[in-house]
């Protein structure tokens, strides 16, 4: 297929925005589904796992294949819940494009600013979808502003509504000036078009004017044929419109409700008229490992192969889907391609085209595709494919580090193999999940990015994976950190087997000013210190930055230099230099104040005006600071920090207070010394 009849597009959003049962809309529209399937029926083809059934709502990437006026959709539906964030950094790693879905009665919530901004960092054409709007307090001229504001996004509008809530009932084209009606019996599938109704013709018009002011910034044509009075074709604005998005100098808007199918089949016509095609954006940037350079990766299929895995999936019969985005060349069924991230060959035994959970058999994959591959071994997430040949790296993934832990511990010893194979496989699926052995207790900890994230992974562990296992209370991650300098010289001496091993380094410890992670850094040249003792040093503090400095908490904030070393090339070793490294940075660190950090979240509290009151009462008393109110038409949105220590079981107590009506998103927002709170 020609990459001009090609999307890979992504569907965003925050959580009850419609996404699920928009791109339910797409699948059926398209042909690809012969019956809709409902959210809240637990009936959705993309929510296929079952807790996402049980639970109405996304926790996995579903990817999914249609084709829509010739023209191949490749749709990621991604998770709109904060404590899936790294599931929506994954996929729109691989997307030319993205549809950001906003509820009419919600606007821009928290998830939708953060979304945003991943995708602002990937460079991303959208076009946006306000959607629900036949729910009570639905606003749209009141959404799109918001947009403008909060998102500081240039928001066009390409389609109005006529009516709203109960009374939404059509939607208006502006580059046409037409009204477009839903027929109800066809579930929407028939759309009749006629005139604009008189009551709606002069705010047309005038809508119809700031589209084409907008378009005119980026089309001297346009402006032309505005500035003589002359009639602009719908050709012209569709070509200008074009143009803009995917330079991202403005954002369509559409307009409709998904759940009473009214106004997706011109989002769809969007998606296919205005979004890239794979060889339509910028080429990528990669490292090319043998000749240590940036390269740049264009969409071409008899290019050297190149893919990412973005997502891994395992399948109780088939093992490790490995979901991969090809960005040139092509690869086949049954043949080799090199794994550049862990340097081995991996094999191809099938691959496939992905609809949801089921799949369909394909010989090959090309530039552009996204498919799923079956028989890697050592995949995972994040990891590059290319040739063994020409082995260039794309740029990795960072994902945020779990907040929030909990113990496991297998009810039988036969269960101990399952629980440790089920904790591997959950580790190369989700990079934001992390388990490791409490030194003392012998116990297992698993960590992850929130209540419900943790929540989900223990249910898959016990349920899914049939491990028999008992579950300890949820606990806050805490980290190490220092508070003032230090420095320390450290002489390690040790024989072993009639050899000395000897050492000597002296390190420099210090707060990171910035509070974002740790650092190492040299100051010592190779001629007085070589490579490999070098590298010794450096592997010695990496390990040390997760063993603690105290409490064995991971250490975060610490800039560490290694001021100087002496080198006998008698008696030096590996060995020496690295345990030097470690306990040096255990002793420097305990001189220069150690102290204990808590996560402090960032916490959005959408709720109804008489309960607000309750609700911020509530939030001070679990030790939190309202930074700030804001009204909406039906909500007020209350912007706080609170430690997250003290947030746990917080959903239940802000349905009790607002009688099921409150809801929130809570974030990690940056460490603070525990003592001190916010």
């Amino acid at each position: 297929m020609s990459k001009k009849f090609m999307r890979n597009i992504g569907i965003m959003a925050h959580i009850d925005a419609g996404k699920t049962t928009t791109t339910e809309r797409i699948l059926y529209y398209s042909g690809k589904s012969h019956r809709i399937g409902e959210v809240d029926d637990g009936e959705a083809v993309m929510d296929w796992m079952e807790q996402e059934q049980n639970r109405g709502i996304t926790i996995t990437s579903a990817a999914t294949t249609c084709i829509w006026k010739d023209t191949q959709i490749n749709i990621i539906d991604t998770p709109g819940h904060v404590d899936f964030t790294a599931e929506v950094e994954r996929s729109l790693r691989v997307l030319d494009g993205a549809v950001a879905v906003f509820c009419a009665v919600g606007g821009v919530e928290p998830q939708s600013e953060t979304v945003w901004r991943q995708a602002d960092s990937y460079k991303i054409p959208r076009i946006i979808f306000i959607n629900k709007m036949d729910r009570l307090g639905a606003d749209f001229f009141a959404v799109v502003k918001e947009v403008k504001q909060k998102l500081k996004t240039p928001a066009v509008p390409l389609y109005l509504p006529i009516g709203k809530e109960s009374e939404f009932e059509a939607i208006i084209d502006l580059i046409n000036l037409k009204r477009i009606d839903f027929i109800p019996d066809s579930y929407g599938s028939v759309m009749e078009f006629s005139e604009i109704p008189e009551a709606y013709r002069e705010m047309s018009i005038e809508w119809r004017d700031k589209l084409i002011d907008e378009l005119s910034a980026v089309s001297d044509e346009i402006t032309e044929l505005y500035l003589e009075g002359k009639d602009i074709p719908g050709n012209l604005l569709h070509e200008a419109v074009r143009n803009a998005t995917l330079q991202r100098k403005i954002c369509p808007v559409f307009v409709g409700a998904s759940l009473k199918n009214i106004g997706v089949q011109p989002l769809i016509d969007g998606i296919v008229g205005y979004l890239p095609a794979p060889d339509e954006v910028p080429p990528l940037i990669g490292r090319h490992v043998k000749k240590d350079e940036d390269v740049q990766v264009y969409c071409e299929d008899d290019a050297t192969p190149l893919g990412l895995i973005f997502k891994i999936y395992h399948d109780k019969e088939a093992g490790p889907l490995c979901f991969f985005r090809m960005y040139s060349g092509t690869v086949k069924k049954g043949e080799a391609v090199f794994n550049v991230n862990k340097r081995k060959r991996e094999r191809i035994h099938r691959l496939f085209k992905m609809h949801s959970n089921k799949n369909e058999a394909v010989p090959s994959l090309s530039a552009g595709d996204i498919g799923v591959a079956v028989g890697f071994k050592f995949a995972q997430t994040g990891d590059t494919i290319s040739s063994e040949g020409v082995q260039i790296l794309l740029e990795q993934m960072h994902f945020p580090e779990p907040v929030i832990s909990v113990a496991i511990e297998p009810k039988s010893t036969t269960d101990q193999d399952k629980l440790k194979k089920s904790l591997e496989m959950l580790k190369r699926e989700d990079p934001t999940f992390t388990y490791n052995e409490d030194e003392e207790t012998g116990q297992l900890i698993i960590s992850g990015m929130g209540e419900l994230h943790l929540d989900v992974l223990v249910t898959r562990i016990t349920q899914e994976m049939n491990v028999h296992a008992k579950i300890g209370k949820q606990q806050v991650t805490y980290r190490e950190s220092i508070s003032s300098e230090a420095e320390v010289q450290e002489h390690f001496s040790r024989v072993i087997a009639g050899k000395e091993n000897n050492a000597d380094i002296t390190l420099k410890m210090e707060p990171n000013p910035d509070k974002q992670g740790n650092l190492y850094k040299s100051l010592v040249p190779e001629e007085k210190l070589p490579r490999e003792y070098a590298d010794a040093v450096a592997r010695g503090i990496e390990n040390a930055f997760s063993g603690g400095i105290q409490y064995g908490y991971p250490v975060y904030g610490v800039i560490v230099t290694l001021v100087d070393a002496a080198f006998d090339y008698m008696s030096a070793s590996s060995f020496a230099y690295e345990a030097a490294a470690s306990h040096g940075f255990e002793r420097g660190c305990r001189e220069a104040g150690p102290v204990l950090l808590e996560p402090v979240m960032t916490v959005d509290v959408m709720t109804p005006k008489e309960y607000v009151g309750d609700v911020i009462s509530q939030l001070v008393s679990r030790g939190g600071i309202v930074e700030s109110l804001e009204s909406k038409t039906a909500t007020e949105h209350i912007h706080a920090k609170a430690p997250l220590e003290k947030m746990f079981g917080y959903s239940t107590a802000l349905r009790s207070i607002t009688q099921g009506r409150g809801n929130f998103a809570m974030e990690f927002s940056h460490f603070a010394k525990k003592s001190e709170g916010i």
